[in-house]
């Protein structure tokens, strides 16, 4: 039994050859991803255009695969074409060398300005790349990178692929590549060589054609020629002849209204440094065959100056310090400060010892206290001065953080009728000079700042040239105190505000424009009521309404006589004019004797008659032909309040009061009586302009098209117009008609006020003084953009460059959608400020070439012309043909440009003291070359041999060497036939 169980036992191992491995699995994704890319067979396309590598466009598309764990990313680089016709080819194609053989050969494209290394190297228009995803991964070992090179082959081989596949090995900042190219009976081999140091025997074409030669190992005797194209880059780094037209501004310079070199109101433009580093000058042999030119160790016919082609690259300065850019983004550091204006500037300044306490918030209470002084002493503007005293005694002249001068200067820019004795009564030169381009116009509209001649904007300018040139954030702190106190005098003072367009607030502008209009209008107001009653006291003329002259019985009463003549005498003026003063404002009219019993209630029975018999206030003029329809009389315009001016806050807190009050009847009531407070007002000025009136009268005029009139026929049989209130106001308990049957007739300047103004200002003052320097950079900061985009759409004009015109209406289009929001994003706001300084050191590096090449110089318009338009071409392309080579108006410059330059490093004579020296020897003694060594030397060698063997086919074989400083490279592609091998 023993035996009999023993073969059970026994276990038998058995091992599955078809498992797939890893490396299988990984040759097997690659050949799935070049299917799905559809990169399988011979695709030719058209023959490569001269330029159109840099021309042209390039996409790429990716795709990720795993060895094992690790990640590789597989990305397909091709030039988009358009695609040719294949019918009828396929049996032509057969034989047909890969599209990227027959590309090694092409000659239109050598050296392109920007493209990827390969397609620079091997001149390829469509290859696959296989290389470590993660940055920091790489193929280091020879085994690794062998492994590699198989996958590769296997991965083409089993697909058919006609494209170059690569991988990439070592480092990626090495840019190592090998790779391979297959097709029926063909195969390139794509190797690198990348050295530090170069033999010395490959600093020459001498010694790289042996190497080329040596490599092809053709078996050949007479070996077919070898093509050459050559590049040298020459670098200027020296503009010893041209300095850097750009002067730093001179900060300590105060004369005639300038500070920091600078105008206020004027913001700084341009470099601080030269924008333009460095200028390669590329000179090419496109066509050349071995023999024609010796290239050793010895001696060398590559003379830049003979070379048939130039071209020519700037390389622009890493980040240049531009003076706008750091103005702006200074500013916009304000922004995300915490400190408050009493912080910055010290709490100390307010407080004194003893009885002289001189705290400004003591002020109004101070007011209301019985002293044996005189009121005007205890105004709030001489506690304000008090206080000011107090703060320069405490600070000390030497600490203030503005010394006077500077804010003298200030702020008679800003004020500028401080300066003469009776200040200004206009409020803005905008008014009188409207702005005639649409464009100005829209942009302050659309960046939510301020137009470009209001206080807002050149406060905004001047807290910006503070925070950069004097005393920063402290400055900003002093010069915004000193704002406020100015305010609270205008106020106290009625001086209007000067550099504010009239009217109510605009809320197209920012928040901190729209208090100080608010303002304004208080100052308007209070002004129009003092002047008021300055006139009221002095004018004792009596009249009467012309209109009543002929109405026996209807003759006013002395207390009524000044009344009706002011109001005849301000006819056409609107209700700032009226008084509210002391003397003669009314709050409420409800408890007074004058119109108890006069029938008020004009919906009652007999109301009309009774209201008729009042006599009539507050006229503006006669309505047309328009007369009352209970008693024929005309229909006067009454002289009404103007609605309550609203800042776009207050507008949002009153929308928020309404909206909290809800959906109840009694909540929508009480709404609508908030909301018809101005409706009341005119109701009351219209009945007491006009007695006798009733509700259809006030629509007839307020809002005629409520009041419908559609044509009858009478009894008589005529043809009469007969009229009737709209639907809306037949409704039951319309707001109109309770507005209506509640208003009494009081004319206008004994309502109560719809607009408190003193309250107002009193609040906008208190808004203005509690801004921390954060908070009004935040405000100001539009205005300081809206400024800096025109500062450069006014650079721009002087050089008039189209790339530049783009990106300022890109620029213009960005802000607009960031700026009209509240709160931007700090993110996108330091986008918009980079953007800007981008194209200050782009119109910076095109004054800067301007004056190396001398445009401004050139006598002939022709060449003026030539060297514009080569100036322009090297601010946007990458690399500039130079017309004529060395021999043309731009190669005689660059020439000179070298030739300077190597005479300033060898400390020699210019070139202009050579031509003065007598003898030929002295010359030569000190003649320089014209250029220094060349940075980077470039060879492509290319030919057409048979290989492995004399009865191979003949296929491309190419090198691509570049020789610089600290790097040596060599790429070739050697081509061989595997029909028989």
């Amino acid at each position: 039994m023993a035996a009999d169980s023993e073969p059970e036992s026994e276990v038998f191992e058995l091992t599955d050859f078809t498992t797939a491995s890893e490396w299988e699995r990984f040759i097997s994704r690659v050949e799935e991803i070049l299917n799905d890319w559809k990169l399988i067979g011979n695709s030719l396309g058209k023959p490569l255009e001269k330029g159109i590598f840099t021309s042209g466009t390039w996409e790429e598309k990716s795709d990720e695969i795993f060895f094992a764990d690790f990640k590789f990313s597989v990305t397909h680089h091709y030039l988009v074409q358009e695609s040719t016709d294949k019918e009828g080819k396929d049996e032509v194609l057969e034989d047909v060398l890969p599209q990227s053989m027959q590309d090694l050969l092409c000659m239109n494209n050598d050296f392109p300005p920007r493209a990827h290394c390969l397609v620079r190297w091997y001149g390829l228009r469509e290859f696959v790349v296989l290389a470590p995803a993660a940055n920091s991964d790489a193929v280091l070992s020879e085994s690794k990178c062998n492994l590699l090179l198989s996958s590769v082959s296997i991965a083409l081989g089993n697909t058919g692929c006609q494209v170059p596949l690569f991988a990439q090995i070592h480092h990626k900042w090495r840019r190592m590549y090998v790779g391979e190219c297959q097709g029926p009976g063909v195969r390139t081999d794509f190797e690198m060589v990348h050295l530090r140091k170069v033999p010395n025997q490959y600093t020459h074409l001498s010694g790289l054609l042996d190497i080329f030669k040596s490599k092809i190992g053709c078996p050949l005797t007479p070996l077919p020629a070898v093509s050459i194209a050559i590049r040298l880059t020459y670098v200027l780094q020296d503009w010893q002849q041209y300095f850097w037209p750009q002067q730093p501004p001179d900060i300590d310079a105060l004369v005639g209204g300038e500070v920091g070199g600078l105008e206020f109101g004027k913001l700084p433009f341009g470099a601080c440094e030269d924008p333009i580093s460095e200028l390669h000058l590329a000179t090419t042999w496109p066509h050349l065959t071995e023999g024609i030119i010796v290239d050793n160790d010895v001696y060398s016919d590559l003379d830049p100056l003979q070379a048939p082609h130039w071209s020519v690259r700037v390389r622009k300065a890493d980040n240049p310090q531009c003076l706008l850019g750091d103005f702006v983004t200074e500013f916009f550091k304000v922004c995300r400060r915490k400190e408050s204006t009493d912080e910055i500037l010290g709490r100390s300044t307010f407080e004194e010892e003893g009885r002289e306490i001189a705290d400004i918030t003591h002020a109004l209470s101070k007011l209301t206290e019985p002293a044996p002084v005189p009121i005007h002493k205890l105004s709030v503007s001489n506690m304000v001065h008090t206080a000011k005293k107090k703060i320069k005694k405490h600070r000390g002249v030497e600490e203030s953080p503005l010394n006077n001068d500077v804010l003298n200067t200030i702020l008679l820019f800003l004020f500028p009728d401080a300066a003469s004795e009776k200040p200004l009564d206009g409020t803005s030169s905008m008014d009188n000079n409207p702005l005639s381009e649409s464009e100005e116009y829209n942009l302050y509209n659309q960046f939510k700042s301020a137009p470009s001649d209001s206080l807002t904007y050149k406060l905004a300018l001047c807290l910006c040239m503070i925070n950069f040139y004097h005393g920063g954030l402290k400055g900003v702190a002093h010069l915004w105190q000193e704002f406020v106190l100015e305010m609270r005098f205008r106020w106290e003072n009625d001086f209007l505000i000067p550099g504010l367009a009239s009217g109510p607030p605009d809320l197209r502008c920012c928040l901190l424009h729209q208090k100080l209009q608010m303002l304004n209008c208080c100052i308007e107001r209070k002004k129009a009521r003092d002047e008021k009653r300055k006139t009221s006291i002095s004018d004792n003329v009596t009249n009467t309404y012309p209109g009543d002259a002929g109405r026996p019985g209807d003759q006013l009463g002395p207390d009524n006589l000044k009344d009706m003549d002011k109001e005849k005498g301000e006819v056409g003026k609107s209700w700032d004019s009226w008084s509210d003063s002391e003397e003669e404002f009314f709050e409420c009219l409800s408890d007074t004797e004058e119109f108890k019993g006069n029938g008020q209630e004009s919906g009652k029975k007999g109301g009309l008659k009774e209201m008729a018999n009042l006599k009539p206030e507050g006229r503006l003029n006669q309505h047309g032909k328009l007369t009352l329809l209970h008693n024929g009389e005309p229909l006067y315009i009454p002289v009404t309040q103007e609605p309550a001016p609203m800042t776009e806050d207050l507008l949002e807190e009153q929308s928020e009061v309404l909206a909290k009050l809800g959906t109840s009847a009694e909540g929508a009531h009480l709404r609508a009586r908030m909301q018809s407070a101005c409706l009341l007002s005119d109701m009351e000025s219209f009945k007491a302009a006009n007695p006798g009136c009733c509700l259809e009268d006030f629509v007839r005029w307020y809002s005629p098209r409520d009041y419908i009139e559609e044509e009858v026929i009478d009894e008589k049989g005529n043809t009469v117009l007969k009229g009737e209130l709209s639907a809306r106001m037949k409704i039951p308990s319309n707001m109109w008609v309770e507005a209506w049957e509640t208003a009494k007739p009081v004319p206008a300047r004994r309502q109560r006020r719809l607009f408190d103004d003193t309250r107002e200002a009193e609040k906008v003052l208190h808004y203005l003084a509690m801004q921390k320097p954060a908070d009004l950079a935040r405000h100001l900061l539009p205005c300081v953009i809206h400024a800096a985009v025109l500062k450069v759409k006014e650079e721009e004009s002087l050089e008039n460059i189209s790339s530049v015109k783009k990106i300022i209406k890109q620029i213009i289009s960005h802000s607009s959608k960031v700026l009209h929001f509240p709160n931007p994003e700090d993110k996108k706001l330091e986008e918009i400020i980079h953007q800007i300084t981008n194209v200050e050191a782009l119109i910076a590096r095109a004054r800067s070439l301007k004056a190396k090449f001398g445009t401004e110089k050139c006598e002939q318009e022709e060449e003026k012309e030539d060297l514009e338009r080569f100036v322009s071409c090297l601010l946007e392309q990458p690399e500039v043909l130079v017309v004529g080579a060395g021999r043309g108006h731009a190669g005689r410059i660059i020439h000179k440009l070298f030739v300077n330059a190597q005479r300033a490093a060898a400390m020699a004579p210019p070139e202009e003291e050579l031509k003065r020296m007598g003898s030929a020897e002295e010359r030569r003694q000190n003649s320089v070359s014209d250029f220094p060594p060349p940075a980077g030397r470039e060879l492509i060698l290319r030919t057409t041999v048979p290989r492995p063997a004399p009865y191979s086919r003949a296929l491309p074989q190419r090198m691509y060497s570049v020789l610089t400083k600290e790097d040596f490279r060599l790429a070739g592609a050697f081509s061989s036939d595997t029909s028989f091998f």
